[in-house]
């Protein structure tokens, strides 16, 4: 993979010079290649601006927790990579407590709580080692948009 981030990462750079040197962590949306597409286009779109992850799952498979200022590469389900993301904020709240602000930044379905909770808790029961509580702690991150692939905006309108 380092084959293909690394000099991808390079472009980057070179049209965003503040970017670190060392590429950071590249990973994809969702569980299957077609939710990662979908998610990604929400990305590129401008609609889905948070995402969230369990905490438990981050400590079981030993995912680092993000942090305000973070950069991520986001591949799409292919693998390739598609955008540069930089982590605004981060708050870690029961399933419970996750708000309706959270839920519309993460831009799926109609974008309210209650279509929030339905889907990810479906996908946590799903597709997580850590399953799924009511009370479990959620990482709720907020992100910008710094820089898609020039290709994966054709790509993915």
């Amino acid at each position: 993979m380092n084959d293909v981030i690394e000099p991808w990462w390079a472009a980057a750079r070179a049209s965003l010079p503040g970017l670190p040197e060392d590429p950071p962590g590249a990973w994809a949306f969702g569980a299957t290649a077609d939710h990662a597409d979908e998610l990604l286009s929400l990305v590129l779109a401008g609609v889905k601006t948070g995402t969230a992850m369990s905490l438990r799952e981050c400590k079981l498979t030993g995912e680092a927790i993000p942090r305000a200022g973070d950069y991520s590469i986001i591949l799409d389900g292919s693998g390739r990579p598609a955008a540069i993301i930089q982590t605004t904020r981060i708050d870690i709240v029961p399933f419970g407590d996750v708000d309706a602000d959270h839920a519309h930044a993460e831009g799926e379905d109609d974008r309210t709580l209650s279509s929030w909770r339905d889907i990810h808790e479906r996908y946590w029961r799903t597709y997580s080692p850590a399953g799924f509580a009511w009370d479990m702690p959620v990482v709720c991150e907020r992100f910008t948009l710094i820089h898609p692939a020039p290709e994966t905006a054709e790509v993915h309108p």
